[in-house]
């Protein structure tokens, strides 16, 4: 399929019209586009020639002529004349928190900027500081998001490794001579971010199945090919992931996967404990001196030593055994726990679905309700809604829920949260509201805790958004006191938000643990702009599985009603 690629090009297309300080909304449309294919599952080939590339939400005339146009040709003039002059390694640079569009257009003109390494040696020497509108403290910031960045390169989004690693494992499943599969490491405890890509396998002929994980397509180059592991690196949108795949014996299978799941401290602590009971645990099974007792399964290795099975996320060694040992093991919510999304972007604002394409796939999915949370007025780089917008929005959302069936939509908005701390739409909008999420957008260094604090007072904000507002691979967050973000949070009753955006996840997992410790409500929401985007619910799940969270803690996990009668916590 194409979709990747396709979803590339426009992707760098956006990049190079910021450095070139095009229009907003032209880089937004590309952007947009580039989402949309990322995500797209049906072939964008059949698409076309079936000539229903317009019947993609988001997908407008001029896109959809790129796309004929590349598909035909091989090419896309667009795509040209957008990065005419530019070097790729320049576009990479966006990537740097402080680092901005205009900044990077001087860099390059004036001090011949074309990768990380002339930036790095135009900071040192100085030469930056004397762009113009720069100076000592923009300089220093632009360091520090070097080093961020820097940072960010040498782990894998969570994103990225499960989109790796569930096509090889597709791929994988149609080999004969394998009898089991799965991810393994701290991909499989759902970690924010991971270090390695790892596989394992059940089967016999060991080599076959190295031979035939070697020749994925995805391969760009075999590192290793024995007879029990194979190494392989895959070639991503930008970049290379190495791959590991590991083949063991069916009855080893349950051990292995305890053991290559780790963590290394969590193992630790379990051989610890197997060692005064007089057994030896390894990844080839649980021994009582030469006799193997347990191996073929998970569960087994655990019942060896009188614990329950263990969720995979729970396993970092932070009480999680002893919980276990006491009889108590955490109840962590269930993917099948969450009955609704809680913050949905749609047409109205810089969504690429209209309401009833929203409803429709929550319905698919499976859910209750769905929030619409589109950006208000403001927000004018994402089209944000004027007051009148809104309730044209809000007429629509009424209609549509007399008529749908087994879904209910939330009217609901993203509401930006001011630089006095006010919020961006009047309480006479507000309460015609069912739920209020309020958010910062801008002025990260400006009085943020202040703001946040002051937004809480609003008796109709139901739940604050990404709370640290951090950015995983680029940015560290606002300028925001977090303890006392929460303590107002429990004292006003108000939830906070885990935006499940792969690259947020925020709040993060410590955060998270002192909030349930506080009794302070959690609300998920995806913040999905198309339908991609709703996937997105399992790595917030994920995180919160990880933080301990209970289906108690959750405002997803209420039913419609539950959720509306609570909705000022």
């Amino acid at each position: 399929m194409k979709n990747k690629e396709l979803a590339a090009l426009f992707s760098r297309i956006g990049d190079a019209l910021e450095i070139k300080g095009e229009m907003g909304f032209k880089i937004i449309a590309y952007r947009r586009a580039a989402r949309i294919l990322e995500d797209l599952t049906d072939d964008i080939e059949k698409i076309a020639r079936e000539n229903k590339l317009q019947e993609i939400p988001g997908i407008g005339s001029g896109i959809a002529k790129k796309i004929e146009e590349y598909l035909k040709t091989g090419q896309m003039e667009k795509y040209k004349e957008a990065l005419s002059e530019i070097p790729e390694s320049l576009l990479n640079l966006l990537e740097i928190q402080n680092l901005g569009a205009r900044t990077l257009h001087l860099a390059h003109n004036e001090l011949g900027v074309k990768n990380l390494e002339d930036l790095k040696r135009v900071i040192k020497n100085g030469s930056l500081v004397k762009l113009y509108g720069l100076g000592e403290k923009k300089a220093e910031n632009i360091k520090k998001g070097i080093e961020i960045y820097e940072q960010a390169q040498e782990r894998i989004p969570i994103f990225e490794a499960v989109n790796i690693v569930e096509e090889v494992i597709e791929y994988l499943q149609k080999c004969s001579y394998i009898s089991r599969l799965s991810p393994a490491g701290s991909l499989r405890r759902m970690k924010e971010t991971v270090g390695d890509i790892d596989i394992l396998a059940a089967g016999t002929n060991g080599a076959q199945i190295i031979r035939y994980f070697t020749q994925f397509p995805g391969v760009s180059r075999v590192l290793a090919a024995g007879e029990t592991k194979g190494s392989a690196m895959i070639s991503t949108q930008r970049s290379e992931r190495q791959v590991d795949l590991r083949i063991v014996d069916e009855s080893e299978y349950g051990a292995a996967l305890q053991y290559f799941t780790g963590s290394k401290a969590h193992n630790i602590k379990l051989r610890s404990m197997a060692r005064e009971k007089g057994f030896k645990i390894s990844e080839y099974g649980v021994f009582r001196g030469d006799k193997k007792i347990a191996g073929y399964d998970e569960e087994e290795v655990y019942k060896t030593l009188n614990l329950p099975l263990i969720p995979p996320e729970l396993r970092e060694d932070r009480g999680e055994i002893e919980l276990a040992l006491q009889g108590h093991p955490p109840q962590v919510v269930n993917y099948s726990d969450i009955k609704g999304d809680l913050h949905i972007h749609s047409r109205y604002s810089d969504g690429s679905l209209s309401l009833r394409e929203i409803a429709e796939l929550a319905k698919e999915l499976g859910y209750e309700y769905i929030a619409i949370c589109d950006h208000s007025q403001s927000a004018k780089y994402a089209y944000g809604l004027t007051s009148e917008r809104l309730k044209q929005q809000i007429k629509e959302i009424d209609q549509l829920n007399q008529e749908l069936k087994e879904i209910k939509l939330l009217k609901g908005t993203e509401v930006d949260i001011l630089q006095d701390g006010q919020l961006d739409f009047p309480n006479e909008i507000l309460k015609e509201l069912d739920i209020v999420v309020a958010a910062i957008h801008s002025g990260f260094k400006k009085n943020v805790t202040e703001r946040i604090l002051r937004a809480m007072d609003n008796p109709f904000v139901t739940i604050i958004a990404h709370p640290s507002g951090r950015l995983i691979s680029k940015r560290e967050g606002y300028d925001v006191d977090l303890e006392k973000i929460l303590q107002e949070a429990k004292s006003k009753q108000k939830a906070l938000e885990l935006n499940a955006y792969y690259d947020r996840l925020d709040l993060n997992e410590f955060y998270l643990k002192k909030a349930k410790e506080q009794g302070i409500k959690i609300s998920i929401g995806t913040d999905a702009h198309y339908a991609g985007g709703f996937q997105m619910m399992r790595f917030g799940v994920g995180i919160a599985r990880r933080a301990w969270l209970e289906k108690k803690d959750i405002l997803n996990c209420l039913s419609h009603n539950q959720l509306i009668r609570t909705k000022n916590i």
